[in-house]
């Protein structure tokens, strides 16, 4: 890795890595979303009901729960490369699956499975730290993030457009397709075009695949507490989709699918301790422990910031077509807005971390959320729509920032777990957007956007807790040989 300027468009093997790497998180969020902007036209061809819309948000975002913490792991032990094509490759075949979709319950099963593909964001996070030196990694992993981010946006804009294109009652289904093929030749693309790590660089990973290492009792215990919400979350899913909810599922499965989730929990419980049990006996040398505090304050702040831009993308078309009296392709062209902000406000987060640091940057933008959704909170059809749209890109600014300082931070907590890292942070970011849904599916918009604010002032007090990176962290090469990596 080299500290030398930071040049965006330069051919350097870092410049390009990146490059493809931004490109194949875009690919990924615009299969993740082809839905959201032909929700309408979807719901007409295949008569839908409200209730079944909202169900099939709620599924796109559940799956990439434990997606994410596998997809972290899988990243950590097989690296980057070969990770992130697969993922490309796989989860093409569901967005045919969707495509092809003649009712309700094949489109709910498509878009449960195409969830997955929302966990390569994390496999980005790992390559880009390989390749970019602690005082641009905020940059770097802000325009990775922003850049490829801004699929939803593309999903967004260019989608309706498409399927008018195409037209007739089926062109919603040729726009989907086409967003397949896009993911099916990219992952060929990636492959043969990125290596893990630069020329002569090791390529650390973990002790072990069954859990992510902590290095104090203390943490063990944070760590298995920081598992609750995810499996509370998936839990939340279940009952969405039972008799209580929507009645997708019988009760008799549902009442399985709560026993699984108990077992599930109790064997990554038992895992954790398998692969911690020795801090019971004996301490963890200083220069290799980490804070797992770190992990969790990030944790929080992701469920706030990409938690409510996963949900409120979902949404927010359906919300100015309601709020304004809008047709749903004027409606998806101006809540593009919220995540054309992207572009520029992700990578604006990462660099102000690396030029003012981590814990100041997200004080001020967290606050600047909370504010923003208050505003969003008090958007009635009596407000002239184009301040609407303004305070919706302004609270957009302010949350994808947040995501950018939050990235900025994370692999700068120990290497070798920094897909692992990146996987439960990220995870977060999906439990945000399944509980703001919920809460969606049960309030008004207007209050809808009031919890999101709250929960954002809750993270802005965790962060008090949060400390800047030390000078280096270590980690052991195969020989027993210890590497210090700058990190900051």
């Amino acid at each position: 890795m080299s500290s030398k300027k930071f040049q965006l468009f330069s051919l350097s093997p870092a410049m390009k890595t990146l490059h493809f790497s931004w490109m194949a998180f875009f690919i990924s969020f615009l299969v993740w979303f082809n839905h959201a902007p032909l929700l309408g036209m979807i719901a007409q061809s295949l008569n839908l009901s409200s209730e079944q819309i909202k169900t099939l948000l709620i599924l796109n975002v559940a799956l990439t729960i434990p997606a994410r913490i596998t997809i972290g792991m899988l990243t950590d032990i097989y690296g980057p490369r070969k990770t992130f094509s697969l993922l490309l490759l796989v989860c093409a075949f569901p967005c045919f699956m969707f495509a092809l979709a003649d009712n309700f319950e094949q489109l709910a099963l498509a878009r449960f499975l195409l969830g997955f593909i929302g966990a390569g964001f994390v496999i980005g996070i790992r390559l880009v730290s390989e390749w970019f030196p602690a005082n641009q990694l905020g940059t770097a992993e802000g325009i990775y993030g922003g850049w490829g981010n801004f699929g939803s946006a593309a999903a967004a804009g260019v989608l309706p457009l498409l399927a008018l294109a195409f037209g007739g009652e089926d062109g919603w289904r040729w726009a989907v397709a086409v967003t397949g093929v896009i993911c099916l030749l990219y992952s060929g693309i990636f492959y043969a075009a990125v290596r893990d790590t630069p020329q002569g660089a090791t390529y650390f990973k973990p002790k072990s695949a069954k859990a992510m290492e902590v290095t104090s009792v203390g943490d063990f215990y944070l760590l298995i507490l920081m598992k609750f919400p995810l499996f509370a979350a998936l839990a939340l899913l279940v009952w969405k989709l039972s008799p209580s909810g929507v009645h997708l599922i019988s009760e008799n499965f549902s009442s399985i699918a709560y026993v699984f989730l108990i077992l599930l929990l109790v064997i990554e419980i038992r895992a954790a301790y398998q692969v911690n049990k020795q801090l019971f006996t004996c301490e963890v040398e200083p220069m290799h422990r980490y804070s797992f505090r770190q992990v969790a304050v990030l944790n929080v702040l992701y469920f706030a910031t990409f938690g409510s831009e996963l949900a409120v993308v979902s949404m927010l078309p359906l919300f100015f077509a309601e709020t304004f009296n809008l047709s749903m392709l004027t409606a998806g062209l101006l809540a593009s807005s919220y995540a054309f902000m992207n572009l520029v406000s992700r990578p604006l987060g990462g660099w102000i971390s690396d030029k003012y640091g981590r814990k100041k940057t997200l004080l001020i933008l967290t606050s600047g959320l909370s504010m923003g959704y208050a505003v969003m909170a008090s958007i009635n059809g009596q407000w002239p729509l184009f301040l609407a749209v303004i305070a919706a890109m302004s609270c957009s600014f302010f949350v994808q920032a947040g995501e950018g300082a939050v990235f900025a931070a994370v692999p700068l907590i120990k290497r070798r777990l920094t897909g692992q890292i990146a996987g439960m942070t990220g995870a977060y970011g999906n439990v945000g957007a399944v509980f703001y849904l919920t809460v969606l599916s049960f309030v008004s918009y207007n209050v809808f956007f009031l919890v999101i604010a709250v929960s954002a002032f809750v993270g802005l007090l965790m962060l008090f807790l949060l400390q800047e990176p030390k000078t280096a962290m270590a980690e052991i090469h195969l020989d027993g040989t210890v590497e210090l990596i700058k990190v900051n």
